[in-house]
C-alpha cells in the first residue's frame, strides 16, 4: 500500500522549495510502488496582499533593504514577538491549508518552511487527526528559533551544531536527527573532467585558464555590477562568467560594461537551469552566502569566495567555510580581484583549499533523508 507524503512549502526564497522538489523527486523515482508526494504551497488561497508582503517583502528586503530584513528577524528572536507573527500568519493559512489536507488525508506531513509548523499542529488537533509530522530546518547552521516553537515534529537538521540549538530551545535530542545537507540529485557526481573542459572550450573559455564564476541567488548578487567592474578594470585577462538571474537591471549593466571595456572573455547569463555545469567548470566562485548555492559549490569541490551574507541567517554558512578554511569572506570588492588572483594564481595555495573542502567528506542528503521520510 502507498503511503501518500504532504509535502508543504512558501516561496520566500529557493531554499526551502528547491529541497522540497529534490526529496519529491527522488521519492518518486526510488520509491514510486510504496510512497507518493504531493508538494503544496502553503499560501495557495492566501490573501493576496498576506502572500505579497511576506514573499515579496523577503524578496526585495533581501535585495534592496537588507537591514530591513535583518531587522525583522532580529526582533522576532524575542519570543513573544516570534509567536505572535506565527499566529497572525498562521490565522491567514489555516482556511485553505485545512481544506486541503482533510482532502488529501496524507499519511505523513513534511514542511520545510517554519511559518507552517503552528498551522499545521493547529488543523492536526482540531481535527483529532493522528498525522506524523517531520519539519526539515532548511538553514544547515544558522536557524532561527521560529522553527523550534513547537517541540512535537520530528525534525531534520543538517547539522551536530544545529542539533544542539534544537535541544538548547527544548527539542529532546531523540526528536532530531542530523543529515548531510539536501541538494539536487544531480550535484550527487561532479561533472567529469572531459565534459567540463569540453564546455569551458564551447563558451569560448582557454581550459588551462583559471574560471572565476560571479553568482547569486535568483535575484543575483548584491552589488553585482561593481564586482564585475572591478574585476574587469583590475584583471584584464580574468575569464569570468556572471549569472545575473532575474535581475534584468543587473543582466543590462554586465553588458553595458563587456561592451564598454570591450571584454571578450566574459560570458553573461540571466536566470537559467545548467548552475551546476557553471559551477563545475569555475575554480572560484563568488557568491553571497546562500545556503544551498554555498552548498553545491563544496560539493562540487570548488573554493567559494563570500562577498556578502545576510545577518543572522547566512552567518553560520560563512563561519562554516572560514573556519574550515574552504574559502574566504571578503566583502571589500575593491580587494576581490587580488584576493582571488592570490589563490588562483598559487597552486599552492588553491591546492590547500580544494584539499580543505576534500577532507570534509560532503555528500548529498538527499539519498538519505528520503530513505528517512519513507520509512516513517
Amino acid at each position: 500500500m502507498q503511503k501518500n507524503h504532504l509535502f508543504l512549502y512558501l516561496k520566500t526564497g529557493g531554499g526551502h522549495l528547491a529541497p522540497a522538489r529534490s526529496i519529491a523527486n527522488y521519492i518518486q523515482t526510488k520509491y514510486g510502488q510504496k510512497a507518493t508526494v504531493n508538494l503544496f504551497d502553503g499560501f495557495t488561497g492566501v490573501n493576496k496582499w498576506v502572500k505579497t508582503i511576506v514573499e515579496d517583502g523577503y524578496r526585495k528586503s533581501q535585495s534592496g533593504a537588507i537591514w530591513v530584513f535583518e531587522l525583522l528577524y532580529a526582533l522576532n528572536k524575542l519570543s513573544f514577538l516570534a509567536r505572535f507573527t506565527a499566529i497572525i500568519i498562521s490565522w491567514f493559512i489555516i482556511p485553505q491549508l485545512e481544506k486541503y489536507i482533510l482532502k488529501k488525508y496524507p499519511d505523513h506531513i513534511v514542511i520545510f518552511h517554519f511559518f507552517l509548523i503552528r498551522p499545521v499542529m493547529k488543523i492536526l488537533v482540531k481535527n483529532k487527526l493522528r498525522i506524523p509530522v517531520t519539519v526539515v530546518v532548511t538553514d544547515p547552521f544558522t536557524a532561527h528559533p521560529i522553527w523550534f516553537l513547537d517541540k512535537r515534529p520530528r525534525f531534520v537538521v543538517f547539522s551536530e551544531k544545529l542539533k544542539a540549538f534544537g535541544i538548547k530551545k527544548g527539542i529532546h535530542k531523540k526528536g532530531l536527527k542530523v543529515f548531510p545537507f539536501i541538494l539536487d540529485e544531480k550535484f550527487t557526481q561532479p561533472l567529469s573532467p572531459v565534459l567540463s573542459q569540453s564546455m569551458k572550450q564551447n563558451l569560448g573559455f582557454d581550459p588551462d585558464k583559471g574560471l572565476v564564476l560571479i553568482l547569486g541567488g535568483g535575484d543575483g548578487i548584491p552589488r553585482g555590477k561593481k564586482i564585475l567592474k572591478k574585476f574587469i578594470r583590475k584583471n584584464p585577462n580574468a575569464e569570468i562568467v556572471i549569472v545575473c538571474g532575474n535581475n534584468r537591471n543587473l543582466y543590462k549593466k554586465a553588458w553595458d560594461l563587456k561592451d564598454k571595456y570591450d571584454f571578450e572573455s566574459l560570458r553573461i547569463f540571466g536566470f537559467v537551469d545548467f548552475v551546476y555545469e557553471l559551477i563545475n567548470i569555475a575554480d572560484v566562485v563568488i557568491t553571497k552566502c546562500g545556503a544551498s548555492t554555498f552548498m553545491e559549490i563544496l560539493i562540487s569541490g570548488k573554493i567559494p569566495i563570500i562577498n556578502n551574507y545576510i545577518w543572522e541567517q547566512e552567518k553560520g554558512n560563512m563561519e562554516f567555510v572560514c573556519e574550515n578554511k574552504l574559502g574566504i569572506y571578503e566583502k571589500d570588492v575593491d580587494k576581490l580581484p587580488e584576493r582571488i588572483n592570490e589563490i588562483i594564481a598559487n597552486p599552492s595555495v588553491y591546492n590547500t583549499y580544494k584539499r580543505n573542502i576534500e577532507k570534509q567528506k560532503l555528500v548529498n542528503g538527499t539519498p538519505q533523508v528520503s530513505e528517512f521520510i519513507v520509512s516513517d
